[in-house]
């Protein structure tokens, strides 16, 4: 059984479900999902987990992402990206100088209502669905935090910018507010994600490379904890957290990052404020990997 990690390049023009069929049939493997999802025109980075790697999703999917957004100024879409048709145009002067002070505004936490083009649900159907027929709405504001936010590159009509934000956010919507912002309308004509937590695009392979090199770009389990707290544990105390008992630990409140004899991946573990630490997600003892 195939079980770890894959740092993907997802092309533009695909879903990330296709991504990720397409990954799982090259390693043949059996148990697959991804760290957050990307829309069929944005690229970049998809991470991919097979077998055992699947159970350390949730901290993946809570790292902030970044993103190379390019926005289209002065035209507005039905979707908030490219996929849409005009449906408002504007006129507008800008100079570099002005993006700066703008783009002030929208760091920290911010609130954004969710677009209609978006996989959130209204009574069981999804909001793009709802979109699709024509439909509006009401959609509460929610709250997302963006932690850095740059320019890149002004050439009108279009504006690169660099963001770093919490899960969650819609940068399609980031895209139309700033436009308005900046005293006109704008869409979001093109997005990649560079970043998610500590991974990197530039450390990710094509679907071409990976089909015929594909074992080389495997990371092993231990690599998605590389970042938590370490608790080593013997025989005895592996084979008691394994049945689900509570183990002292004098390590800080929160996930941890947990391994047994030899070096043995267990699993994930939460530790309180008390100094317990309890299973979270615990990998099958016949597929535990260095």
């Amino acid at each position: 059984m195939i079980d770890g990690a894959l740092l993907l390049d997802k092309p533009i023009g695909i879903t990330s479900n296709r991504a990720l069929q397409e990954a799982k049939k090259i390693f043949g493997a059996k148990k697959a999902g991804h760290a957050g999802t990307l829309d069929p025109l944005a690229s970049g980075l998809l991470i991919v987990l097979f077998g055992e790697a699947t159970k350390f999703a949730g901290p993946l999917l809570e790292d902030d992402k970044e993103y190379l957004a390019t926005l289209k100024l002065g035209e507005k879409t039905s979707t908030g990206d490219a996929e849409g048709h005009v449906i408002q145009r504007g006129e507008f002067s800008l100079e570099a100088q002005q993006v700066g002070p703008v783009l002030e505004r929208f760091k920290g936490e911010i609130e954004q209502v969710p677009p209609m083009h978006s996989a959130l649900k209204r009574d069981g159907v999804p909001l793009y669905a709802l979109a699709r027929e024509g439909k509006t709405v009401p959609r509460a504001a929610r709250r997302v935090r963006v932690t850095e936010l740059e320019s890149i590159e002004l050439k009108l009509p279009y504006l690169k910018l660099r963001v770093r934000c919490s899960k969650g956010t819609y940068v399609r919507t980031l895209a139309e507010d700033t436009g308005a912002a900046l005293g006109t309308c704008a869409h979001l004509a093109a997005l990649r994600r560079t970043g998610s937590g500590r991974w990197r695009v530039e450390d990710a392979v094509t679907l071409e490379a990976l089909s015929s090199q594909g074992e080389r770009y495997l990371l092993p389990l231990a690599a998605l904890l590389g970042d938590l707290p370490r608790a080593e544990l013997d025989a005895g105390q592996a084979g008691r957290f394994r049945n689900g008992q509570a183990l002292k630990t004098s390590l800080p409140e929160g996930l941890c990052a947990v391994y047994g004899p030899g070096g043995q991946v267990i699993g994930m573990g939460k530790t309180s404020e008390a100094g317990e630490m309890r299973p979270l997600r615990l990998v099958s003892a016949e597929h535990a990997a260095d």
